[in-house]
């Protein structure tokens, strides 16, 4: 009985060490090489690329809303959309072999992010940020969808994540970005200012000019 006591919890504390580390490294944010803000709203999802000026929001596909909304869709309709309810019109792009961290919030009612592949799921709350972090390492796409009831169209909030090598991620972050705004013309050069003591000194007479003496009077 003794060893039945005493073997399980050594194995519980060799355990305990590595689960320990790994909790700790799950949560742990910091070194990450660029952050993206994630805000869940009644019913898409706005994404912001911390520090680089690009943000845009990401909704259920138009096809596959055109469908769920028409009740006279077919189902040969409905299967030849690939990816029927689980596309979106702006996928999230990320870069591959990058430490990301997300700032995870809500706008209006209790969201959740989740992308299995990725590993994890994080409340979208409104007024609380929470964090979350990950590493892609093989490009590709990667779906997910709101995981906590939050309205009636809660079935309608599809996650895509596109992993890119980081040499074409920075060539689509530079396209988002706003247009430089143009610098302004040159103003034209001020007219040369007078002298004060030319604009003072008095007018020089004209150049004397020969003239005809009045004939003499007769007497």
């Amino acid at each position: 009985e003794i060893i039945w006591t005493v073997l399980p919890i050594l194995i519980l504390i060799v355990m305990a060490w590595p689960a320990t580390k790994k909790l700790i490294a799950m949560y742990d944010t910091r070194n990450a090489e660029m952050t993206v803000k994630v805000t869940g709203y009644q019913w898409k999802w706005k994404y912001e690329y911390l520090g680089e000026d690009v943000s845009f929001t990401s909704r259920l596909d138009r096809e596959s809303d055109r469908l769920r909304q028409n009740k006279n869709a077919t189902q040969e309709e409905i299967k030849a959309h690939p990816h029927y309810l689980l596309d979106v019109d702006n996928q999230l792009v990320l870069p591959t072999d990058t430490k990301i961290r997300f700032v995870i919030t809500a706008d209006d009612v209790i969201h959740a992010w989740w992308v299995p592949a990725l590993g994890w799921k994080q409340d979208a709350i409104p007024g609380i940020v929470n964090e979350a972090w990950t590493d892609i390492k093989e490009p590709g796409i990667y779906r997910g969808q709101c995981a906590e009831l939050c309205g009636k169209d809660h079935g309608f909030m599809p996650i895509v994540v596109k992993a890119v090598p980081k040499a074409e991620f920075a060539q689509w972050l530079a396209s988002k970005k706003p247009a430089p705004a143009a610098a302004p013309a040159p103003a034209a050069p001020a007219p040369e200012a007078v002298p004060a003591d030319a604009a003072t000194a008095p007018a020089v007479d004209a150049a004397p000019t020969a003239e005809t003496p009045a004939p003499s009077a007769q007497g």
